[in-house]
C-alpha cells in the first residue's frame, strides 16, 4: 500500500494560532526597534539642523527610552486581537480592516494617556508614531504570507466525510459559508448503497468503507471526519482505526463542526457526549474562577464609576422625553437557575408589555424610545448591571441572562438550553459579539451554540479577548 499522505505544514487550528500570534509579535518586536531607531536618527537631525556638527552630535545625544516603550509589542498583539480568529485573519478584507483600525485605536489611546500626564517628554510622540506606522507595514506584511499560505492548496488539509446524513450534510454546508475555506472538501464515503454515486452539497459519495484505503490514496486524504450518528459497523470503525494507525487524523463530526463554526452542534449532539462535554470537561480550576472573579471586581467597579458619572445626564435625558422612571427592573436566572433582579436604563415606552406577556425586542421595535434607541446602540443602557457584576450574581463574560418564562419556553423547543445555566451570566458573551440580538427560536439555536462552545472551552484568554472585542463591537454601535 502507498504511503498515506501527509501535507508537511498541515496545522490545527489552535497551531495556526499560535503561528499568527508568533508572526505578528516578531513583527511588532522589529517595529520597535525600528522605532527607536528612527527617534535617535531624528534626533540626531534635529540636533544638526540647530547648528550642531554632525559628529559632536553623534557624541552628545541621548535618548532614554522608557520602560513602557518594551512593552509595546504586547500592546500591539492586544489591538490586533479581533484579527486572530482564524477565519478573519485568512480574509483579506477582514485583515486589511484589522491593521487600520488597530493603529487608530492605539493612536486614541495614547492621545488619552498624552493629555492628561504631567509630564509629555516621557512619551515620545515622534516614537509612537513610528512604532505604529511600522508595525502596521511589517505585520501586513507578514499577513500576506500568512494567507499565501493558509489558502494554498498543496498545503491545505484534504478532509473525507465519512457519513453522507443530516450530520454530513450539515457539516458541508458550515463548510461552504466560509471563505477562503480553511481546508478542502474532498468528498463523502457511505456505505448505504441508495447514496452511491450521489452527491449532496456538491460533494459526491465517492465510496464505501471497504475501499476507504483506496480512495485516501487516490485522493492523498490527509483528515477523515467521523458523521455517523448512532452506532457504527465494526468493520467500519476497524477500518478508522487502521487509517489513523497510518497518519490519517480522525476527528468526529461535533469536534470539525466546532473548529469551522466556533459553536457546538446541538441538533447532532448525542447524549454520552454532552455529558463528557458538559459534565466532565466543563470543570476549570479553582486559580480560573478566583483570577475571574477579581476581574470582575475591577471590571465592576470601573463600570460603576462611569455609570456614576454618566447617570445625571442619561437619567435627565430620559426624564425629559418619557418621564419616570429611569430604570426598570425584570427577574433573570442565573448560574444553577438561581433568581435575581436586572437594573438597566429604561429604553422602552411605560407599559411595553402591558399584557404581561414577554415578549423579544426586534429589529426597530416600536416600543423602543429615541433616547433607549441610542443607549441601545451604544449599549449604555447596560451601565446599571456593573452593580450586579460586583455584588456577584453576574460576571462579565457569560451568556446572556434571561427571564425565567422564556428559559422555560426554550427548554420545551431547543435540545441542552438548559446548559447555559452551569456558568454566571455575563455583560457580554461569546454569543453576544459573535450572533448579537435574536428574534426567533432558530436564531436562539445559533446563539446557544455559541453559548455552549464558551462554556466548554472558557479560558482567562477567551473571556480577556471578549471584552476588547465587546469594545469595538460598542464603537461600532451594533446594539438593538
Amino acid at each position: 500500500m502507498a504511503d498515506i499522505y501527509r501535507p508537511s505544514l498541515r496545522l490545527r487550528p489552535s497551531e495556526q494560532r499560535t503561528v499568527l500570534l508568533i508572526g505578528d509579535f516578531i513583527a511588532s518586536v522589529a517595529a520597535t526597534a525600528g522605532a527607536i531607531f528612527f527617534w535617535y536618527q531624528y534626533s540626531l537631525y534635529i540636533l544638526v539642523q540647530s547648528g550642531v556638527k554632525p559628529n559632536v552630535a553623534e557624541r552628545i545625544i541621548q535618548i532614554e527610552v522608557p520602560f513602557w516603550f518594551y512593552i509595546l509589542p504586547l500592546v500591539w498583539l492586544l489591538l490586533m486581537v479581533d484579527s486572530y480568529e482564524l477565519h478573519t485573519a485568512s480574509n483579506w478584507r477582514k485583515t486589511l480592516r484589522g491593521i487600520a483600525v488597530a493603529p487608530l485605536v492605539g493612536l486614541l489611546g495614547y492621545s488619552l494617556v498624552f493629555t492628561v500626564n504631567t509630564d509629555p517628554n516621557s512619551l515620545p510622540r515622534i516614537a509612537i508614531g513610528a512604532f505604529l506606522v511600522l508595525a502596521s507595514f511589517l505585520t501586513l506584511g507578514w499577513r500576506a504570507i500568512y494567507i499565501r499560505l493558509y489558502t494554498s492548496s498543496g498545503l491545505m488539509r484534504r478532509v473525507l466525510v465519512v457519513g453522507a446524513g443530516k450530520a454530513g450534510w450539515t457539516l458541508v454546508e458550515a463548510y461552504r459559508k466560509l471563505n477562503p475555506p480553511p481546508f478542502l472538501v474532498i468528498g463523502f464515503i457511505d456505505d448505504d448503497p441508495a447514496k452511491r454515486n450521489k452527491s449532496y452539497s456538491g460533494f459526491a459519495v465517492l465510496g464505501d468503507s471497504e475501499h476507504m484505503f483506496d480512495l485516501i490514496d487516490d485522493y492523498r486524504i490527509s483528515d477523515l471526519v467521523v458523521a455517523i450518528n448512532g452506532e457504527i459497523k465494526g468493520e467500519t470503525f476497524q477500518t478508522i482505526l487502521d487509517v489513523q494507525e497510518r497518519g490519517v487524523e480522525v476527528t468526529r463530526m461535533p469536534i470539525m463542526y466546532e473548529e469551522l463554526t466556533q459553536r457546538v452542534p446541538i441538533e447532532h449532539l448525542e447524549t454520552d457526549w454532552v455529558i463528557r462535554s458538559f459534565v466532565d470537561q466543563v470543570r476549570v480550576s479553582g486559580m480560573y474562577e478566583l483570577t475571574k472573579r477579581l476581574m470582575d471586581i475591577f471590571g465592576g467597579f470601573i463600570g460603576t464609576l462611569i455609570f456614576l458619572f454618566l447617570l445625571p445626564f442619561i437619567a435627565l435625558a430620559i426624564i425629559l422625553e418619557t418621564g419616570f422612571p429611569v430604570f426598570y427592573t425584570q427577574p433573570r436566572l442565573g448560574k444553577g437557575a438561581q433568581a435575581f433582579n436586572i437594573l438597566k436604563f429604561r429604553t422602552m415606552k411605560q407599559n411595553a408589555e402591558a399584557d404581561g406577556q414577554p415578549k423579544i425586542a426586534e429589529e426597530n421595535d416600536p416600543r423602543v424610545t429615541r433616547i433607549g434607541a441610542f443607549l441601545r446602540k451604544t449599549r449604555l443602557d447596560e451601565l446599571p448591571q456593573f452593580w450586579t457584576v460586583l455584588r456577584g450574581e453576574m460576571s462579565l463574560v457569560g451568556p446572556r441572562a434571561e427571564r425565567p418564562e422564556l428559559v422555560a419556553e426554550y427548554q420545551r423547543q431547543i435540545p441542552f438550553y438548559r446548559a447555559r445555566l452551569l456558568v454566571k451570566p455575563g455583560l457580554t458573551g461569546w454569543a453576544q459579539i459573535n450572533y448579537g440580538y435574536v428574534a426567533t427560536v432558530k436564531e436562539t439555536v445559533v446563539k446557544l451554540e455559541y453559548d455552549l462552545y464558551y462554556i466548554k472551552h472558557r479560558t482567562l484568554s477567551m473571556d480577556f479577548s471578549i471584552v476588547l472585542r465587546t469594545i469595538g463591537t460598542v464603537l461600532r454601535r451594533t446594539g438593538r
